[in-house]
């Protein structure tokens, strides 16, 4: 699988002209994000983001483990498992940062979930806040420009993925609005499982709003356009862009056995 690019993942604006983000369901904002061109979505494997930094959803130990966790240290060779050991672990909420080492990223940076509190649900929340808050302040203190984020805490940690679409969003978003978020060129949702996906396409627009005239454009069709040749054009230009994004990933990274398999049973057909 050949790398992707920072500048070849859709950006918010990008998705809102393909229509592919949703905002009927969304409450009316009040002015469009100003973040919009910067910020991401793609259904991909992080693993093969050649971003500044993809953040792992680890454990405390930062020695691997499953999920999106496994596939990274898998990704990377075992010399990212040889420096995890050299920094004694990570608490609930707290990030670290290592070399990518054979992954096409530059920086790792491991941030590590809560397991979800169904009782205490706000201390949940406040923990994930702090993983995202944490992973971008050490993105900035590293020099790192563009920053790719898993699902995290959505897999064996329990949380649901729609809660916690929403903490991802409004910290992100929050981030960016503070000075150290202009440091920033690109943040980047990386969804994979399908519950994720609809989870982030619901909670973007409630945090990162279009542009009135990106809104309005959806409710519209060509008879009731005064611009239609420039509502064309636009449209035509993101449908190109779109079309030389990657395939949506058909296997999941965590099994790499689930791929082996499929081939040797391609080979026995």
């Amino acid at each position: 699988m050949a790398p992707i690019a920072a500048a070849d993942i859709p950006t918010l604006n990008l998705l809102y002209k393909l229509k592919k983000l949703d905002t009927s369901s969304s409450p009316s904002p009040k002015r469009a994000s100003d973040h919009n061109d910067r910020v991401g979505l793609i259904r991909a494997d992080i693993t093969s983001l050649a971003v500044d930094a993809i953040v792992n959803a680890a454990n405390k130990s930062l020695l691997g483990g499953g999920g999106v966790d496994g596939a990274i240290h898998r990704a990377a060779g075992p010399q990212l498992l040889s420096e995890c050991r050299t920094l004694n672990g990570c608490e609930t909420g707290s990030s670290k940062i290592t070399d990518a080492y054979n992954l096409p990223c530059k920086k790792v940076i491991h941030t590590v979930g809560p397991i979800y509190d169904e009782i205490r649900p706000e201390r949940s929340k406040a923990s994930l806040q702090s993983c995202y808050k944490s992973s971008l302040e050490l993105a900035v203190q590293h020099g790192l420009k563009t920053v790719a984020f898993s699902a995290i805490s959505t897999g064996i940690y329990g949380y649901p993925s729609g809660e916690a679409a929403m903490v991802a969003c409004e910290a992100v978003a929050s981030f960016l609005d503070g000075d150290d978020g202009k440091k920033l060129d690109k943040v980047i949702f990386v969804t994979f499982e399908e519950k994720d996906v609809r989870a982030y396409n619901q909670a973007l627009p409630r945090f990162f709003p279009p542009a009135a005239e990106t809104s309005a454009y959806q409710g519209m069709n060509a008879e009731s356009d005064p611009d239609e040749g420039d509502q064309a054009e636009a449209k035509a230009e993101a449908e190109a862009k779109a079309n030389q994004l990657p395939s949506v990933p058909t296997t999941d990274p965590a099994d790499p056995s689930r791929t082996q398999k499929k081939q040797k049973q391609d080979t026995e057909a």
